[in-house]
């Protein structure tokens, strides 16, 4: 289990993490989330031993971060990190043995992931010859190849298609379920709410938002339904009590409400408009809390 409790890093006078705590359990997912600048890469370079701690304790199973634990560790950087010169092999091979694995086990290892990503032809070539998405197969490779106990995921979707997304997903909830604590962090929330049981948000290097996902949604009371009907009036339907916003898209309505008290008030309102075949309600998605929670602390 992975503790981050009461975590301060300085720049000189500038702070960039601000008293941060969290845990992940073994075979959790869990969600750091910011916007740019918001101490999440400071945070992930802390919990891999690159960075030292202004305060603070960072522990794993209550050990301190050392070069032994480092080696049980996986770190997918949201920047490209390849030796571009390299080929593959050689690239995974370097970053294999700087955990502690033996060329034998890695070659290994490294040729049942490229069959499984299907780019088995590109184990002698350079990473400069690959596409994007190929460089980002490779990336994740390197970051997985020693079976972490810790893995951090930092935006690992980028440049992928989502047949390839759907690949990557399906390795992350593998290695769920062989018990390694996973950090997530993307600006796709709907990623997020995917994947992630539990989040923190930071807000210039403070968390503004924390807890377990479900309870997070259960507490920020408002709610949307989306209606599919005849000859609604918008302009009525925006007067009905609690309605905040009505969005008229092309194939339903989204209708925005301040919490499921008014649900019944538009459910009396659509009632009476022509065929009817959709009123469904549901939770504000992450990101419009995410947005409301980090738009509140910035004008704080």
């Amino acid at each position: 289990m992975l503790k981050v409790e009461h975590v301060t890093k300085y720049y000189g006078e500038n702070k960039a993490v601000d008293d941060l705590s969290f845990t992940v359990k073994d075979g959790e997912i869990f969600g750091l989330l910011g916007v740019n600048g918001a101490g999440k890469t400071t945070t992930f370079r802390m919990i891999n031993g690159l960075l030292d701690i202004s305060s603070g304790t960072i522990t794993i199973d209550g050990q301190p971060i050392n070069y032994d634990l480092t080696n049980k560790l996986g770190f997918l950087t949201e920047e490209r990190s390849l030796l571009t010169k390299l080929t593959v092999k050689e690239q995974v091979i370097f970053y294999g043995i700087l955990k502690g694995m033996e060329e034998k086990e890695i070659v290994e290892k490294l040729d049942e992931w490229l069959n499984y990503f299907h780019i088995t032809e590109y184990k002698d070539r350079k990473i400069k010859e690959l596409s994007k998405g190929n460089q980002q197969k490779v990336q994740f490779i390197t970051a997985i190849i020693n079976e972490p106990k810790l893995l951090i995921l930092d935006e690992p979707f980028s440049g992928l298609d989502p047949i390839n997304v759907q690949m990557f997903m399906d390795v992350i909830k593998k290695l769920k379920k062989q018990g390694t604590s996973i950090i997530f962090s993307s600006h796709r929330m709907e990623h997020v709410e995917m994947f992630c049981e539990k989040l923190v948000v930071l807000v210039k290097g403070k968390s503004v938002l924390s807890g377990e996902l479900k309870q997070i949604k259960k507490e920020y009371r408002k709610k949307n339904i989306h209606i599919v009907c005849d000859e609604v009036d918008i302009t009525k339907l925006q007067k009905v009590s609690g309605v905040l916003e009505v969005i008229q898209n092309e194939n339903e309505i989204v209708v925005k409400i301040s919490s499921d008290e008014n649900v019944s008030d538009v459910f009396d309102f659509i009632k009476n408009c022509k065929n009817v075949t959709k009123f469904a309600v549901e939770d504000a998605t992450l990101n419009e809390i995410f947005l409301e929670k980090v738009g509140a602390s910035y004008e704080e």
